[in-house]
C-alpha cells in the first residue's frame, strides 16, 4: 500500500471513530488499531499522541453540539473534567514505568460487568432518575470518578468513554443522551490531560493528527446529531454495540499475551 492509501483509511478511521465516540463512546476501537497498522514502525507513545489530537478536537466538537440542546449538570460535570485533566496527565505519565498489559484482564471483566448489567436493567439509561448519590457527596464523587477513569484514559484508554457514560447513568441518575453529552466534556479533559505530555516531548505527528482531527469532527458531528434526533434508545443500542465489540478486542488481546 502506497502513504497515500494509509493516509486515506487513517482519515476514513478518523471520520467513524468521531460518529461513534459523539454517540456511546469507543472511538478509540477504530482509531488507534488503525494508526498502529498504519504506522508498524512508529513509536506507541507517538501514534497514541497523535491519536490524542485527532480525538480532542472531535469530542470538543461533539461536546460544542450537545451544548446547544442538551442540559448539562455542571455541578457534576466540571468537577469530574477538572479532576480528569489532572489524572490523565498522570496516566500518561504512568506508561512510561507501568506495562498496560496489566490492566487488561480487570478492563475485560468490567466491561463484562458494565454490559451485563445494562441488558439486564432494560429501562436501565432510558429516562432520567433521582441520582443514587446524596446531594452533599454529588462533588466529592464526581471528582472521584473524574480522577479514576482521566487516570485510566491517560494509561490505558479502550473503553473511557463508555465507563463514563455508565457512572454518570448509573451514579447520577441521567439519562443516556445526558450521559453521553456529559462524558463528551470530561473526554476532552482527559484528552488534553494526556497531550500536556506527549505533545512537548514530540510524540505527536502533527499532520496526521490534524488531517484526522478534521475527519473525526466531521464524524462526530454527524454522530452527536443523530444520538440528539434519535434519543437515548438510539445511544444505549450504540452504546451496547460497542461495548461488545471492546470486550471482544481486548479479550482477544489477552488470550494472545
Amino acid at each position: 500500500m502506497m502513504i497515500d492509501g494509509i493516509w486515506v483509511a487513517l482519515l476514513l478511521a478518523a471520520a467513524c471513530a468521531g460518529f461513534v465516540d459523539a454517540v456511546a463512546g469507543g472511538g478509540g476501537l477504530i482509531q488507534v488499531p488503525a494508526l498502529l497498522a498504519g504506522f508498524p514502525r512508529e513509536s506507541p507513545a507517538t501514534l497514541f499522541g497523535t491519536n490524542k489530537v485527532a480525538s480532542i478536537f472531535g469530542t470538543l466538537n461533539a461536546a460544542r453540539r450537545y451544548l446547544r440542546e442538551v442540559k448539562i449538570h455542571w455541578s457534576i460535570v466540571l468537577p469530574a473534567a477538572l479532576a480528569a485533566f489532572a489524572f490523565s496527565f498522570l496516566g500518561a505519565a504512568t506508561v512510561t514505568v507501568m506495562p498496560k498489559e496489566v490492566l487488561r484482564p480487570l478492563v475485560l471483566v468490567l466491561l463484562i460487568v458494565v454490559a451485563a448489567y445494562t441488558l439486564a436493567q432494560r429501562d436501565f439509561g432510558r429516562h432520567e432518575r433521582v441520582s443514587h448519590v446524596p446531594v452533599q457527596r454529588i462533588r466529592w464523587v464526581a471528582i472521584a470518578v473524574g480522577a479514576l477513569l482521566g487516570f485510566y484514559d491517560g494509561f490505558f484508554g479502550p473503553g473511557a468513554g463508555s465507563f463514563m457514560i455508565f457512572a454518570f447513568v448509573r451514579l447520577f441518575g441521567m439519562d443516556f443522551l445526558r450521559a453521553s453529552a456529559s462524558a463528551k466534556i470530561v473526554n476532552a479533559a482527559t484528552n488534553a490531560g494526556a497531550l500536556l505530555l506527549f505533545a512537548p516531548t514530540g510524540h505527536v505527528l502533527w499532520a496526521l493528527g490534524l488531517g484526522m482531527a478534521v475527519c473525526n469532527i466531521a464524524g462526530a458531528q454527524l454522530g452527536a446529531r443523530m444520538a440528539i434526533r434519535h434519543g437515548s434508545g438510539f445511544i444505549r443500542v450504540v452504546f451496547l454495540s460497542m461495548t461488545g465489540l471492546l470486550i471482544a478486542k481486548i479479550g482477544w488481546d489477552t488470550l494472545m499475551v
